[in-house]
C-alpha cells in the first residue's frame, strides 16, 4: 500500500514545488473536500487548490479512486496524485494567483483550473 499523504517534489523551471494531497470526509458529501497543496521549496507560503463537491462535480470518497476529480456530465477526469496533473494545474494557477507576494495561505477553489487542464 502507497503513503499517498507523503510530500513529493516537482520541479519548475528554477522552483522546486514540494505538494501533498488532502482529502477531508465528513458525514454528509457536500462538507467534503478534497485539497491539493503546493509549496514552493524555501518558503513558508502555501498555494491550496480546495474542489468540494457540487451538483456536476464529483470528489473522491470511497467510491471513486483517491485523489479523482470528475466533472459531469462530459465526464471529464483528472487524479491529484499524478505528478502530471499537478503540474498542469499549478501552470494553469500561477499566472492568475501570485503566490509570492501574497499572505502565507492562499487558498483558490480549484475548479477553475480543473476546467482550464481539461479544456486545453
Amino acid at each position: 500500500m502507497s503513503d499517498d499523504h507523503r510530500m513529493r517534489r516537482l520541479v519548475v523551471g528554477d522552483i522546486t514545488w514540494l505538494w501533498t494531497v488532502r482529502q477531508r470526509v465528513k458525514p454528509h458529501y457536500e462538507d467534503c473536500r478534497l485539497t491539493l497543496s503546493l509549496y514552493p521549496e524555501g518558503t513558508r507560503r502555501r498555494l491550496a487548490l480546495v474542489f468540494r463537491p457540487s451538483a456536476d462535480r464529483i470528489i473522491s470518497n470511497s467510491y471513486f479512486d483517491s485523489g479523482a476529480l470528475i466533472r459531469l456530465p462530459d465526464r471529464s477526469y483528472l487524479n491529484l496524485h499524478a505528478p502530471g496533473t499537478v503540474r498542469r494545474l499549478l501552470d494553469a494557477a500561477t499566472p492568475t494567483i501570485d503566490v509570492f507576494a501574497s499572505g502565507p495561505v492562499i487558498e483558490a477553489d480549484g475548479w477553475p483550473y480543473f476546467d482550464a487542464v481539461v479544456t486545453a
